[in-house]
């Protein structure tokens, strides 16, 4: 579903944030992607989702390169970014609708869906207000719902937990599990490890733009912890 090949991003000066990242994410894999403040993970997940140019590498998704074939990889993909930027004079449903109509979804689906999700959500009640006036647990909820009723092979997230009360965190892991086993593939990044180590297939460990530890999650933790892991890695470098 997803193929990183020698991914390497370069900033103008010289500075070099990821350097030769290469991974596969196969359909129904939930891989968790952890590192540090200012390892690259963002940086990562914005060239996968075609937001962001590199260097070097390549990336496909669902066999579409992302910098050759831009269109059909997005078409396929949802990214939510760690701060959604959402039109705030807009309300919830208009949205949502304008989301739905950028990537033709029928408006029986985009119905069922939306009703699906933001009743789940608790957020039904106030799709008629403006987003302007939602606090920030509910932009994130109504960002989930917008990359949920994509039905996408390839959710792209970074630190999607953060904001949200533990019942919705609850309800998108679900969520995340069902999009696998649908034939999808989720690649998202967190700093909560304990969510990781439970609900991952796969984790890879950034470290200062580089791949430290990648593969299935109980060979990645092994007899010890994610927490354990992911401290040792930190403050002793990659062994």
């Amino acid at each position: 579903m997803l193929t990183i090949s020698h991914y390497t991003k370069t900033y103008p000066g010289g500075k070099t944030a990821v350097e030769d990242l290469s991974l596969h994410i196969p359909a129904g894999e939930l891989c968790g992607f952890i590192g540090h403040n200012g390892a690259g993970k963002t940086t990562t997940l914005r060239a996968v989702a075609g937001v962001m140019s590199f260097t070097q590498g390549t990336i496909a998704i669902d066999g579409h390169d992302v910098r050759t074939d831009p269109i059909a990889a997005k078409a396929v993909t949802a990214f939510l970014p760690d701060n959604p930027d959402l039109y705030e004079f807009m309300s919830g449903i208009e949205y949502l609708n304008l989301i739905a109509d950028l990537y033709d979804i029928p408006a029986r689906q985009r119905e069922e869906r939306v009703r699906l999700y933001a009743d789940a959500f608790a957020l039904t009640g106030d799709l008629g207000s403006a987003i302007a006036s939602y606090s920030h647990g509910m932009k994130q909820k109504l960002a989930i719902i917008s990359a949920l009723i994509r039905k996408p092979r390839l959710l792209i997230l970074d630190e999607p937990f953060v904001g949200l009360d533990p019942a919705a965190a609850h309800l998108l892991k679900g969520y995340l599990r069902e999009l696998c086993e649908a034939g999808g593939a989720v690649f998202f990044s967190t700093h909560v490890l304990e969510v990781a180590e439970k609900l991952c297939d796969t984790i890879a460990i950034i470290k200062d733009g580089r791949l430290v530890r990648y593969g299935p999650t109980e060979e990645v933790v092994g007899d010890s912890s994610l927490e354990d892991v992911f401290l040792g890695l930190v403050e002793k470098g990659a062994e």
